[in-house]
């Protein structure tokens, strides 16, 4: 459908953007002479559809309240031929940043843009992309990472990136970048008030404004007001890396924790201490995402030039609904004053549909009264996963008969669950426009593009031996580990999959981040001894900086711990551990203390236990790096680039070493059928990964 100029000029209007509009071809006119210190944040470009994009610049003037750029678009870099040439209005109140629609560009085409200020002092040149045209059968390429804490780290998986796109056949080249959370970390450190974490330099990123507008917890301080946050993005948007990233391509971007707070919820703020009131907080966060994160969001203002954030005060929430949404005013009116979940089509074969697991999502299930008496902690954070399932669906448990009294062992709870609705990750509003776009979808795939991982984290301390624990774990109890994402909400994630299975949808997929890890496996909302019955693919991003489990072990769990060797294990000679906690997830315990024993590969996985995780192929809990997608009609590429830990800057062009290059392929499935993944090494050694 082609667009009027009419139309998207309401598009525009609707996203807080001002318009640039496609023409003939010409030279460009106008007198541009790079600049990239008066454009310290660079250039972006996001949410590509088949004829319009959102450009991006910030471009601070010292004086004065609101300037004007000129913004030009070009079917060539060297603007010989310009297509689109508009204002672009920048502003005090949206911290000097512009977004622009550029419309009736063409289908699948690469465009190059700029800006110039009245002076002539203009931007880098930046470089997007827009999508297929909706019946265009091309395959689709893109990437998926998350996670970028800079604080601790720097990013060389996307100068890997960018090497190896740049060196690609065209057909092979990245459409876009999906970020999938985790863009900035509002947890900030010092580095003159610590040095380090684990083995990691703590980098400068920003300062804060002081207390009140800030808070500290442990080596961390909290932003509070809308300045605080953007002092954050412009911090990491000076990471060359991250700039040449978003220079190249357009990002589409999804918030996850840390983008407002990092045990927060709707507008709660929570880090390290008691839940607060946040509504304010949660309105800063929400602004400075929209300022510097172009995509196709509405802000509350309807202005082009500003976010308008509404007036709203930190306000105790006391009433709830039955799906946990805190139906205070100031609540209500923070959480709505950004909604980031959206769809976009891009060519044939992909619908991408992303979801916002933060602003609506209810309660964690193991907070409720008297939950801590059945956990026992010299279990490394394993939980009853029977306990986790009843706490998790509540009153809806096996078909609305939910345990009166959860146990453990001999220890025995009232159920403080039992007559509450299921937890809710989506909230009730949000999950009913996910399954409208789902059930609509005319895609070959469907992509659940979310920041949480929804692959089940299940092992099996029922099998260690007698000697290793002071008390067994029940016989017949596998555990669980993590409450926070889909892997535990069990309720909503099997509301979601029996859609699928009943609706007879093939090709639905989940491309996720979080986890600080690499996953690839199957969509299946329950285990055995329950049925297994995938219905989708499952994939897990490794982060792109920020630390993960395996690093934490390696530093902080005790050689002296009688569990250790189903984490990690000292090979002799060897400069580290081998990390065995991947073979725990993926084939148990027995597999984990052969190995131990033996470093017998083959012996150890013979060992595997077949109920324990028959939905996963692979699982790497020391993860850095990306995963590369290629959809065609007849099949999802998925493919790992996994890089060593990124503690300093590569001096290299392709952003250093690999670690390994895995592929997981599966052929498009028929509806009923059921999905099957073709794991391939293609570079490198994965470990204890497979």
């Amino acid at each position: 459908m082609t667009l009027s100029r009419r139309d998207f000029i309401g598009q525009a209007a609707a996203i807080g953007a001002s318009l640039a509009w496609v023409g003939t071809a010409r030279a460009s006119r106008v007198k541009w002479t790079e600049r990239r210190d008066l454009y310290p944040e660079g250039v972006a470009s996001g949410d590509p559809d088949h004829n319009s994009v959102i450009l991006w610049t910030r471009r601070p003037f010292a004086s004065g309240e609101r300037q004007v750029l000129t913004v030009e678009v070009a079917e060539d870099e060297a603007f010989r031929r310009v297509v689109a040439h508009a204002p672009a209005a920048v502003s005090a109140a949206s911290d000097w940043t512009t977004r622009v629609l550029v419309g009736r560009l063409k289908p699948a085409r690469t465009y190059w843009y700029r800006f110039t200020d009245p002076e002539g002092n203009g931007s880098r040149v930046g470089r997007t992309i827009t999508a297929p045209a909706p019946n265009d059968a091309r395959p689709v390429n893109f990437a998926f990472g998350s996670c970028q804490d800079i604080n601790e780290g720097k990013l060389n998986a996307y100068r890997r990136m960018i090497f190896e796109d740049e060196r690609a056949a065209p057909a092979e080249q990245l459409g876009f970048i999906l970020h999938l959370g985790d863009f900035i970390y509002e947890v900030v450190q010092y580095p003159e008030e610590v040095k380090t974490r684990y083995d990691r330099t703590i980098y400068e990123v920003a300062r804060l404004p002081a207390e009140p507008d800030s808070f500290k917890v442990s080596n961390f301080h909290v932003p509070l007001t809308v300045d605080g946050y953007r002092a954050i993005y412009k911090g990491y948007l000076h990471d060359p890396d991250l700039q040449d990233a978003r220079a190249r391509w357009p990002f589409v971007c999804m918030w996850d924790n840390h983008e407002f707070s990092w045990q927060g919820r709707q507008s709660i703020v929570q880090a390290g201490g008691d839940p607060q009131p946040g509504q304010t907080v949660k309105v800063a966060a929400n602004q400075a995402w929209f300022e510097f994160i172009p995509a196709r969001v509405a802000a509350p203002s309807g202005s082009l030039e500003q976010f308008g954030p509404p007036a709203v005060k930190n306000v105790k929430i006391e009433t709830w609904d039955g799906n946990g949404l805190g139906l205070e005013p100031n609540n209500l009116a923070a959480i709505r004053s950004l909604i980031a979940y959206r769809a976009l089509r891009y060519g044939k074969h992909l619908d991408l549909i992303i979801t916002d697991q933060h602003s609506f999502r209810g309660d964690d299930p193991t907070d409720a009264e008297g939950v801590g008496k059945i956990y026992d902690p010299s279990f490394n954070g394993m939980f009853s996963e029977e306990a986790m399932i009843a706490l998790d669906a509540g009153r809806a448990y096996e078909g609305g008969r939910p345990p009166d009294e959860l146990h453990f062992r001999d220890v025995r709870i009232a159920n403080p669950r039992k007559d509450r609705p299921p937890r809710t990750i989506l909230g009730a509003e949000q999950k009913a426009w996910f399954k409208s776009k789902l059930r609509k979808s005319t895609a070959t795939w469907k992509i659940w593009g979310n920041s949480l991982g929804a692959l089940d984290q299940r092992v099996d301390p029922q099998n260690l031996p007698a000697e290793m624990v002071e008390k067994p774990w029940p016989a017949d109890t596998y555990a669980m580990l993590g409450s926070n994402d889909y892997g535990a909400a069990y309720a909503e994630r099997k509301e979601i999959y029996d859609l699928v299975r009943d609706a007879r949808i093939t090709g639905f997929a989940i491309v996720s981040g979080d986890r600080h890890s690499f996953w690839a496996g199957y969509a299946a909302a329950t285990l055995p001894p329950r049925k297994f019955e995938p219905v989708g693919l499952s994939f897990v991003g490794g982060s792109l900086v920020s630390p993960g489990a395996m690093e934490a072990y390696e530093h902080g769990f005790k050689k002296k711990r009688t569990m250790r060797p189903i984490y990690l294990v000292d090979r002799p000679g060897a400069s580290r551990p081998d990390w065995t906690y991947n073979m725990l997830l993926r084939h148990g315990v027995r597999s984990c203390l052969e190995y131990a024993k033996s470093f017998d590969l083959q012996r150890a996985r013979a060992l595997s236990n077949p109920q324990l995780s028959p939905h996963l192929e692979f699982v790497d809990m020391g993860g850095h790096g990306y995963a590369k997608v290629r959809l065609t009609g007849e099949e999802m590429r998925t493919e790992f680039v996994c890089i060593p830990r990124p503690i300093t800057r590569s001096d290299r062009p392709d952003g250093g070493p690999l670690r390994y290059r895995v592929v997981h392929t599966a052929r498009l499935w028929a509806p009923g059928d059921r999905p099957r993944l073709k794991q391939q090494v293609i570079e490198g050694d994965p470990g204890l990964a497979v």
